[in-house]
């Protein structure tokens, strides 16, 4: 909201059914051949910035996701959970985490009426599957529904992880000889998933859930694909924000200003700054700081860590790639509502885990183990504040594609509606020409069908939307946004519309205003988990 047209967010309910019903008749016209129903692919990246896409103002070669923006939808106003888990936990129940807890990261137990996209599809005649990063607390096949599932369950090497399953069956450890690499064998299993499905199950339409795991750290890349970035990005992250910026304010994609850096902002689950400069040399930087600040030799090596990102995105780019031409070779490509999401904004997190970090290794190679850090997260998610982990929108802005050859034929425009990842399986199930399961004690879904705006430029009717992840907390209301770090940290109060920046606290100056979210944000919240904790716990089959 707040760019382009204005659009009103208290349509009656006449008005607002007649622009459901106009955007609805017109995606009929793309689905008249008897019986036959969309597929979806949900493609999900993994800590990458609102901004780093291309058509979404960034520096990175995206050609692929570029070529789907061009084609399809941008939404503007796109959001997640702010951190993996919960965001995988929306996607695929279609509820808000607290609901459910079905992710590995949301305290408490599931309950026994949860669902996945998969359960809700299949009586429709959906195939379903699943290649790539997993975080749910569930097996696929057994628990969740899916026909098929290569399940990465290793996320801190993207060499030789040792951690997967085929099918719930769990996988030999990939050895430092296989010539592995997660990003490219998430594509081979899901192309290869595609390949069974046109030969076996051509006549029914799939479900494919596709998240990556790139570029979360650590930054692992090809040798080869780090090489091309060596040199771009040597005017430092300060210059790369004001570059972005103004592609982005060209673009129409913001109409804010540039927030400055949070210099004092940081996870606290970070090592030590002294530890961190120790084990990965004096290079490293452990804040957001001027770049101008910076020595000669941190210019340099924090130079090459975003090369190693910006080389995860396009490995990842191209990979999109080769699912899309795979889509095409088996006639599926214009038959197929595509999404491209991020689970959370850039990570600010600066760790060292799994086989630990070897200061003589190549930088990005497999015994390396880096991480973006807040200077150059800061710059991925331009223009907004704060990182992966907080409710600022730093943390919640997702880049957000929708390609549907078709079923959109705006193509290549902008869509200012708010909407969340709860929101996608909500949207399939009308485009598949369903509802959700009913299951005895059962909330509604908490997300709404995004259909209307695939149409127009068409608000979606809610009462809110709702974020808590690490007791970092926020609500949003029409383009009012209450947002607070931490449990007791002072509730701050933003006009969207005019403010996505969240520069200009107006929490002095309607403190009314404040204290009715406050209690609402309250209420939502209390309301969520009491019906998970009302609710008898699952004993669904879990991934050991």
């Amino acid at each position: 909201m707040g760019i382009g047209p204005r659009i009103p967010l208290s349509l009656n309910r006449r008005e607002f059914l007649n622009l459901g019903a106009a955007a609805t008749a017109g995606l009929a016209e793309a689905m008249q051949k008897p019986g036959r129903k969309p597929n979806f692919l949900i493609v999900l990246a993994d800590d990458m910035g609102y901004s780093d896409a291309g058509r979404y103002g960034g520096d990175i070669d995206t050609p692929n996701l570029d070529r789907l923006a061009a084609h399809g939808l941008r939404f503007t106003q796109g959001y997640s959970t702010a951190r993996c888990g919960p965001s995988r936990s929306c996607i695929l129940t279609g509820q808000y985490a607290q609901q459910t807890a079905c992710d590995v990261m949301t305290p408490g137990l599931v309950p026994d009426w949860t669902r996945f996209t998969p359960q809700h599809l299949k009586p429709l005649g959906y195939r379903a599957y699943h290649s790539g990063k997993w975080h749910i607390r569930f097996k696929p096949l057994e628990a969740t529904g899916f026909d098929h599932s290569y399940t990465l369950l290793d996320q801190d090497r993207f060499f030789s992880p040792r951690s997967s399953l085929l099918d719930d069956r769990r996988l030999p450890a990939v050895k430092p000889a296989d010539n592995f690499y997660a990003t490219t064998a998430i594509a081979d299993h899901a192309i290869r998933f595609l390949k069974e499905h046109a030969k076996e199950h051509r006549d029914d339409p799939f479900y494919f859930y596709l998240p990556f795991t790139s570029p979360h750290f650590p930054l692992h890349a090809m040798s080869e694909d780090i090489e091309k970035y060596k040199d771009r990005f040597s005017e430092g992250w300060d210059e790369a924000r004001r570059k972005r910026y103004a592609r982005m304010r060209r673009m129409g994609l913001v109409n804010c200003s540039l927030a400055p850096m949070d210099t004092g902002i940081w996870p606290n689950w970070n090592l030590p700054s002294e530890e961190l400069t120790a084990r990965i040399g004096a290079g490293e930087v452990t804040r957001a700081v001027p770049w101008a600040s910076l020595t000669v030799e941190q210019k340099r090596f924090q130079r090459t860590k975003l090369a190693i990102y910006a080389a995860m995105i396009d490995r990842m780019d191209r990979e999109i790639g080769r699912v899309l031409d795979q889509l095409k070779a088996m006639n599926a490509f214009d038959d197929t509502v595509i999404v491209f999401v991020s689970d959370n904004g850039a990570s600010a997190e600066q760790l060292i885990r799994a086989d630990g970090h070897d200061p003589s290794a190549a930088p990005g190679s497999a015994m390396s183990h880096l991480c973006l850090g807040p200077g150059w997260s800061s710059s991925s998610n331009t223009p907004f504040r704060l990182h992966k982990s907080w409710v600022h929108e730093g943390g919640i802005s997702s880049p957000w594609i929708m390609h549907w050859p078709k079923g959109v034929k705006d193509r290549g425009k902008l869509r200012h509606s708010p909407c969340h990842l709860v929101d996608l399986l909500p949207t399939m199930l009308e485009l598949a020409g369903g509802e959700a399961l009913r299951v005895a004690g059962a909330q509604p879904l908490s997300g709404r069908s995004l259909v209307p705006a695939l149409r127009r430029n068409a608000p979606i009717e809610r009462e809110y939307l709702y974020f808590n992840h690490n007791r970092n907390r926020a609500l949003r209301v029409g383009n009012h946004k209450l947002v607070a770090i931490g449990e007791s940290g002072p509730w701050e109060l933003y006009d969207l519309a005019k403010d996505r920046g969240e520069q200009k606290n107006l929490a002095a100056s309607e403190p009314e205003r404040v204290r009715k979210m406050a209690e609402h944000w309250k209420r939502v919240d209390e309301g969520l988990v009491g019906t998970r904790e009302a609710s008898k716990p699952t004993t669904l089959a879990r991934v050991s």
